[in-house]
């Protein structure tokens, strides 16, 4: 069973003296109805299941009056079996972008508070449209990610206390001892190319078969590609299908700058940037914003028509690549992909830690990977496949512009030199 740190936000919201109904967002597959599920069952002693996709006639449900008698004689009715009592029940709502109506409902739940209430739903599916009053205010928002490289490290046997001596190693600037260094070098190569999707992850500890865990991945692949077809407005199906397509070629260039023309020639902002954000809705890609300059606040030096755009698993990304990639991945052969990878990784791991991403290039003479903010000043980071981790842009981005401190990501151990410091890539999950 694999271990998750979500589990804890619920637990945190069961026990809040003024919970409000939750809705739990998320990409397709990262877990969602499998967390949900096992949390409702090992902490209520009654339990209803709504999926409305995979039962529609549910929808009837919330076809007339939304007050919340009437609903749960709704529910009654079409689940004889059902035990709904006050104070002892967790209703799950599963799927409710399929039904609207069921999301107008959470504020009337609320403001009842008899019964608790979960929802989920996909943001590929979410129509926004189609809801006729959002519950503002009534509804507590939880997004969840497919899993993180930490819950990566706990599925594969890793400890908690062996983190945390990692950790402190990472606080105090002291250098990793070379097996345990070497060992998580291994298993964040492993991470890059599994990803953090549940049921990926499942089958490589249980079988470690490459072969295995890429044909899930693209069927996850294939699972988005039917969604855009399925959710995506007429006018935007073949655009986001294009967009999403193009990543791979967009993170092989050496300035990585989203460009419209790969996507199709001759295309631009207007025709796409409508399907780009779809994707972003949709939990598939994620934004990074180059800045005016590299200093805070970030997001008011922010151009938001300039980006990068990075998938939010890294694992999907490897599986959009040619067959062999994975090896070459494990191998540290990946030429032009390598770069991309790892920048790729770093963004996934920021947006799990809750960061916005940054990046900061300016004339094609300087790039910095990205900007976060380490103790009230402006951090750059930079990125490196290797262990070579000579940085023009690093030293010209503190001499130049006035940046008090950067980090460097690598295969090597710890090390500092003045304002710089060097860490292991896989620490990044501790720059919090």
């Amino acid at each position: 069973m694999l271990k998750r740190k979500i589990s804890n936000a619920l637990l945190q919201w069961k026990d809040s003296a003024n919970k409000m109904a939750l809705l739990v967002k998320g990409a397709r597959q990262v877990g969602k109805t499998f967390i949900i599920d096992q949390f409702a069952k090992a902490n209520y002693k009654h339990y209803i299941y709504i999926n409305f996709e995979e039962n529609p006639s549910y929808k009837m449900i919330f076809d007339d009056d939304l007050n919340v008698d009437t609903l749960i004689k709704q529910i009654s009715l079409r689940i004889p079996n059902a035990q709904i009592v006050p104070q002892e029940t967790l209703i799950f709502l599963d799927e409710i972008q399929s039904c609207p109506k069921a999301r107008t409902a959470l504020k009337f739940f609320t403001i009842d508070k008899r019964f608790d209430i979960i929802s989920s739903g996909s943001l590929l599916g979410i129509n926004y449209k189609e809801v006729s009053s959002f519950p503002v205010g009534y509804v507590e928002h939880l997004e969840m990610h497919s899993m993180d490289f930490e819950e990566f490290l706990w599925a594969n046997g890793i400890s908690e206390n062996s983190i945390s001596d990692i950790k402190e190693y990472f606080l105090q600037k002291k250098q990793i001892p070379q097996g345990m260094h070497e060992q998580m070098l291994k298993l964040f190569k492993e991470y890059i190319v599994i990803g953090g999707m549940p049921k990926v992850v499942c089958e490589f500890v249980n079988s470690h078969n490459f072969a295995d865990t890429l044909k899930l991945q693209r069927g996850i692949i294939s699972d988005y590609l039917d969604d855009i077809a399925k959710y995506a407005q007429e006018s935007e199906k073949s655009k986001a299908r294009a967009c999403f397509l193009s990543i791979p070629k967009q993170l092989a260039k050496d300035y990585k700058k989203f460009q419209y023309s790969l996507v199709q020639k001759g295309g631009n902002a207007r025709k796409f940037a409508g399907s780009l954000m779809w994707l972003y809705d949709a939990g598939i890609i994620n934004f990074c914003y180059n800045l005016t300059a590299p200093a805070l606040p970030f997001e008011g030096n922010a151009i938001n028509d300039v980006f990068k755009v990075y998938m939010r698993d890294t694992g999907l990304l490897t599986a959009m690549l040619e067959d062999g990639a994975q090896v070459d991945i494990i191998d540290g052969k990946l030429g032009i992909y390598k770069g991309a990878v790892y920048e790729n990784i770093i963004a996934d791991i920021f947006t799990k830690l809750g960061k916005k991403l940054y990046y900061f290039e300016q004339k094609s003479q300087i790039e910095i990977d990205f900007f976060i903010r380490v103790n009230n000043s402006a951090a750059a980071i930079e990125v490196k496949s290797a262990d070579n981790t000579k940085s023009k842009s690093v030293v010209n981005i503190i001499k130049n512009y006035a940046v008090p401190y950067a980090i460097k990501l690598s295969t090597k151990n710890i090390s500092s030199a003045q304002n710089i410091d060097s860490f292991p890539l896989y620490t990044a999950i501790f720059l919090i």
